[in-house]
């Protein structure tokens, strides 16, 4: 009788075993073979992970310690600024101090009395309240013009203080105004040489106006600033132009930053006395949201480095919401601050 197959298992379909038998005898692999394969592949492992643990950790930036530390230099540059400039200040007190001391010794001064001008010397002068450089002008001007004929001619000396003149001028042995002229020489006081006084021919220069009525700083021109006793074509102009740079005067008190007033108190006082900024003035203002470098550094209460400051301050913060967002700004002085406050808006 010929061998059966036995009857197929219910669980195990008819050709399962042979590819079993297949698989095992091409890619079954022996104890070793498998031990050596989960080796390798824990190796390979170890070397896919290891680096990522080994690596060491990235620094942690805390932008808080950072701000406290710049913070803390900003403020030790501010103090060392301010220390600088306070010593400087004080040596520079000194030294003028102790200059003017030896170039101009100081004069006795002397109760008032009626007087002569023509006969008094560079010291009577200043024993009256005159600034020495003043007094020695008086005189030169004297003994060029042969002699004082009037008060008149001694407030014309440029330099002396309008308040000093009305103190002396109750005490001067002159009358007020000169004579009239009629042609020819008029004869000096005190018998000295005579000098001439031509009608006639027509002066060289415009005489400034006795009574000058105050006029609007901001709109004047050159032409009516001329018309201030001291007051020439070249400082006329140089007051024009730092209003330009400026975008108006708030304060007659910013004629003191003018180049060619610096070394001219009695020009100041000139000028504040005939000059006003009219109630409400609002000067030329600089968006300090949209202002360029360029912009910015050219207004003379700016300038380079704290245009750049600006500019900076505000691409790393965003835009300024109010003009007291600068006093952020450590270079920013408080007393430069409240120069520039009126010419800067935030839009």
């Amino acid at each position: 009788m010929p061998a059966t197959l036995p009857p197929p298992s219910p669980r195990q379909p008819w050709g399962t075993a042979a590819a079993w038998r297949w698989l095992r005898r091409y890619f079954g692999f022996s104890r070793a073979e498998t031990q050596g394969f989960v080796f390798l592949l824990l190796l390979m492992l170890a070397v896919a992970v290891l680096p990522a643990l080994l690596r060491p950790a990235d620094p942690v930036y805390l932008p808080a310690a950072d701000q406290h530390q710049l913070d803390s230099w900003a403020q030790e540059l501010t103090e060392r600024m301010a220390a600088g400039d306070a010593a400087e200040r004080q040596r520079y007190a000194e030294r003028r101090s102790a200059g003017s001391a030896s170039r101009y010794p100081q004069v006795a001064q002397i109760k008032l009395s009626p007087f002569d001008p023509n006969a008094l010397t560079a010291i009577d002068w200043e024993a009256r309240g005159v600034p020495h450089f003043v007094a020695g002008r008086i005189v030169n001007y004297g003994q060029k013009a042969g002699g004082f004929r009037a008060k008149v001619q001694v407030q014309r000396i440029y330099g002396l203080p309008d308040s000093v003149y009305q103190r002396l001028a109750p005490f001067m042995q002159l009358p007020d105004e000169l004579p009239s002229r009629s042609g020819g020489f008029a004869a000096a006081p005190g018998g000295r040489a005579p000098f001439a006084t031509n009608a006639g021919s027509p002066s060289r220069f415009a005489r400034k106006p006795a009574h000058l009525q105050p006029f609007d700083l901001n709109q004047a021109d050159t032409t009516q600033l001329q018309q201030i006793k001291g007051i020439g074509r070249g400082r006329a102009k140089w007051i024009v132009l730092r209003r330009n740079e400026l975008g108006g005067y708030v304060d007659e008190a910013q004629l003191a930053d003018v180049f060619v007033l610096r070394d001219a108190p009695d020009l100041i006082d000139s000028l504040r006395k005939y000059t006003f900024v009219a109630p409400g003035f609002a000067p030329r203002p600089v968006n300090i949201n949209s202002a360029t470098f360029d912009e910015l550094w050219t207004h003379p209460y700016v300038g380079k480095p704290l245009a750049r400051l600006i500019v900076a301050f505000r691409k790393q913060h965003g835009p300024y919401k109010t003009p007291e967002d600068l006093r952020q700004i450590k270079i920013l002085k408080e007393e430069s601050f409240l120069k520039l406050r009126p010419y800067v808006r935030c839009e």
